[in-house]
């Protein structure tokens, strides 16, 4: 019997599970508080703010972002209180992020579940990823010195900045790699980079070491990114879990269309580009697949990945090196 969608989609995140629940292995218990907080913080007194930040608590997913906070920790040093504060920071200020890119993209579902703007409209969605970015900051105040509450303010200015120039370049089909990995480095990568630095820099870690792992956390942060870029076109709602085709209905050129666009001649660059414009993903996938887009993009995601991994070597070879470069492998295999 051939499996259908939803029974692939629970086997897919059952095997996601298990994994993961092999690489946080070493951070199961300092994780499950950082758990905690985060859900302890998305409250509120007011019932109907109290059921919306409910209803996003699962936005948070694979936890991607304090895990590796918590893994360069482990890596360097011991895990203190702080890295627990700045675990649930880093987890806030992605749900937050979440929030306000499915108002961006119009998206209607999240997680398998309708997103919170097709629920409660953009206006209260807005506020509402507002809101999580303000107390996120002040719990980032708690920690023994202000360090965690300048850097990721410092990550998440840069963004922004990456979201600005996102939107700004909807439609700009001249847009080239170099611009794109720019824009992807600050919306996607820097909060990865910033948790991974942070996790090293408060377990004591030297400059040296904690820039090494900033360098790790933005080379998995790229490759997340393009293997997303890579769903979006290539996935199955079912699968994934969200609304897919977003990047080509906004106008967004992501790395497979960029890659074609630079290599197509001018007859074919034009029927790519009016595939993307109508809506005709089908002819635009097989445009991408004839020039070899897709497999581009993956071939960088991989190359991003083995530089992270090629980082890693400030740290003596063992068990949590290997595990933090399975952890990036982990990156390249994802249906999330």
């Amino acid at each position: 019997m051939v499996p259908n969608q939803n029974s692939s989609a629970d086997f897919a995140a059952d095997a996601a599970r298990v994994i993961l629940g092999r690489l946080y292995a070493p951070i199961r218990s300092e994780l499950a508080q950082v758990e905690t907080m985060y859900r302890a913080e998305l409250s509120s007194d007011d019932p109907f703010i109290a059921n919306l930040l409910e209803y996003i608590e699962d936005y948070s997913g694979k936890k991607l972002r304090p895990a590796l906070l918590l893994l360069a920790a482990r890596a360097c040093g011991r895990i203190t209180h702080d890295h627990i504060v700045l675990g649930t920071v880093a987890e806030m200020l992605h749900t937050a992020t979440l929030v306000h890119d499915d108002i961006l993209d119009d998206a209607l579902l999240r997680r398998k579940r309708a997103s919170i703007n097709k629920l409660a409209g953009n206006e209260v969605s807005v506020l509402l990823g507002d809101h999580i970015f303000s107390h996120a900051f002040e719990i980032s105040l708690h920690c023994t010195t202000p360090d965690g509450a300048r850097e990721f303010s410092r990550a998440m200015a840069r963004t922004c900045f990456g979201e600005i120039m996102q939107v700004h370049n909807r439609n700009n089909y001249e847009l080239n790699e170099a611009r794109y990995l720019q824009i992807i480095e600050c919306k996607t990568a820097e909060l990865y980079a910033t948790s991974a630095m942070l996790g090293a820099h408060y377990a004591g870690a030297d400059e040296k070491t904690s820039r090494a792992f900033y360098d790790y956390g933005m080379n998995l942060g790229r490759a997340f990114q393009i293997m997303d870029d890579l769903l979006d076109l290539l996935g199955e709602e079912a699968l994934v879990g969200k609304t897919l085709g977003s990047d080509v209905e906004k106008g967004k050129p992501t790395l497979p269309l960029i890659h074609h666009l630079e290599m197509a001649n001018a007859e074919a660059r034009a029927d790519a580009l009016q595939a993307a414009a109508s809506g005709n993903r089908k002819a635009l996938l097989e445009r991408l697949h004839a020039t070899g887009s897709f497999k581009y993009a993956a071939g960088k995601a991989a190359a991003y990945v083995e530089a992270a991994k090629q980082g890693l070597r400030v740290l003596p070879q063992g068990e949590m090196r290997e595990l933090l470069n399975d952890v990036a492998d982990f990156v390249l295999s994802r249906e999330l």
